[in-house]
């Protein structure tokens, strides 16, 4: 359900009278967070959806082996609702240009990338010579990295580069600027010239120009200009990004001047592509265990080790009475032995195979939203496994990290309201 209710997080079932003794827990996801909404972007054709919704699983036998979509008689259905989805919209940009919309699992809470579907239509439709932008939601730590070693393993193809956009009001904020806080102004720091603050957030930008290049692309670097940004503080990016290994670095104005504000971002791009040279590198193979790969990702985001335990259960206040300490450690032993459960569980059902999918905060490299710039030697903490079995990857959810995101303090309905002369809907633009 494409809802954002936080009572739907968790509810009970079962409480019918032809139900009786089958009354149990569970929850809802947001649509985008949802296994078909994954197969719908990582198939690869009708006949592989139709194989992917089948095997995905709904639950255990009584014996511990796992119950398909195809084994309660589900999997054609399933694929007969979703036999248009597959095809992706056709749309244009202000200027023109051709765009693809297909899938939009966030890449937070699921893999975070367009369709595989749609970028092999689009390749065959700019022929040889052409080129295909696609796009890998939020940073290196999510979005490329699941890309790069679930996409890419499943469609069969490698993107020659790739752009990391940067801000200069970001980068301010990785470097110790203020909280921002939405619906109130920026603080002065983020529209007057500080240009020691751009170069102490530039380590968040290195870290994902680090992670990116090592899947084997070139990585061009596009600086988001606001009205505010200085020369210095453009200089400040352009040369921490080279320093750090991009290939490029490009001023980008597209958003006043549209297509002729990026096409230096494009000559860069085309540049890039034209001199890539290396295959491409996974972050790990899929043969080693399921944990492996966990650690493997972690380490990729400067975690010294993982913990698989709640994050919400770090107590960082005083226990006066014994009872609480042991309800408490019984409470975190109990998370810990779920994690190490389902762990186990997928490698003896044989699903360690599969690649792994990090449910984690896009805020942070971390698994707190408050940690900017590039942190470093901290606990990863996993609180639960699941599996995406039909789509084709593990998702392990790190620390208090939902499926079900709840509404902002300011839910955006309160600007929403009809015109009722005209019947123009306000609040929407």
């Amino acid at each position: 359900m494409d809802v954002n209710d936080r009572f739907l997080r968790k509810i009970t079932v079962g409480q019918g009278p032809d139900e009786k003794g089958m009354v149990r827990e569970t929850g809802f996801d947001i649509s985008v967070a949802s296994e078909i909404m994954a197969v719908l972007a990582l198939t690869t054709s009708l006949s592989d959806m139709r194989e992917r919704l089948g095997k995905m699983v709904i639950g255990n036998s009584k014996a511990g082996d796992p119950v398909t979509a195809d084994d309660i008689g589900l999997g054609g259905a399933l694929t007969v609702l979703m036999k248009d989805a597959i095809n992706p919209t056709l749309m244009q940009t202000l200027e023109g240009t051709p765009v693809l919309v297909h899938a939009g699992p966030f890449a937070n809470i699921a893999h975070g990338n367009s369709s595989i579907v749609a970028d092999k239509i689009a390749l065959k439709l700019v022929g040889p010579g052409g080129y295909v932008v696609t796009e890998a939601g939020f940073g290196s730590d999510i979005g490329t990295e699941k890309f790069m070693n679930i996409k890419c393993r499943y469609s069969g193809l490698k993107p020659q580069c790739a752009i990391i956009v940067a801000t200069i009001r970001a980068l301010k904020m990785h470097g110790g600027g203020p909280q921002v806080t939405a619906g109130r102004p920026l603080d002065n720091a983020y529209v007057t010239e500080n240009v020691a603050l751009v170069e102490a957030g530039c380590v968040n930008l290195a870290r994902h120009i680090v992670n990116t290049k090592a899947y084997g692309v070139n990585v061009v670097v596009a600086v988001n200009k606001f009205s505010t940004d200085t020369d210095a503080e453009i200089a400040a990016v352009k040369n921490a990004a080279l320093e750090a290994g991009a290939f490029d670095a490009v001023l980008c104005t597209h958003h006043a001047h549209g297509g002729k504000g990026a096409v230096d971002l494009g000559i860069a791009v085309q540049k890039a592509c034209e001199s890539a040279t290396q295959p491409l590198k996974f972050l790990y193979p899929l043969e080693i265990s399921i944990k492996e790969k966990i650690e493997a990702i972690a380490r990729s985001y400067g975690a010294s080790a993982v913990a698989y335990s709640e994050q919400v259960f770090k107590p960082s206040f005083l226990f006066t009475s014994c009872d609480v300490k042991i309800a408490i450690g019984l409470l975190i032993l109990r998370c810990l032995l779920k994690a190490e459960k389902q762990i186990e569980m997928y490698t003896k059902q044989g699903f360690s195979g599969l690649p792994i999918c990090m449910a984690k905060t896009q805020y942070s490299f971390s698994d707190n939203a408050a940690a900017k710039g590039a942190p470093t030697g901290f606990v990863l903490p996993i609180r639960d496994v699941r599996g995406s079995i039909g789509a084709g990857f593990i998702y392990p959810l790190v620390g208090t990290m939902s499926t079900m995101p709840g509404l902002p303090t300011r839910p955006c309905f309160y600007d929403i309201d009809l015109d009722t002369e005209t019947g123009r809907v306000k609040g929407l633009s």
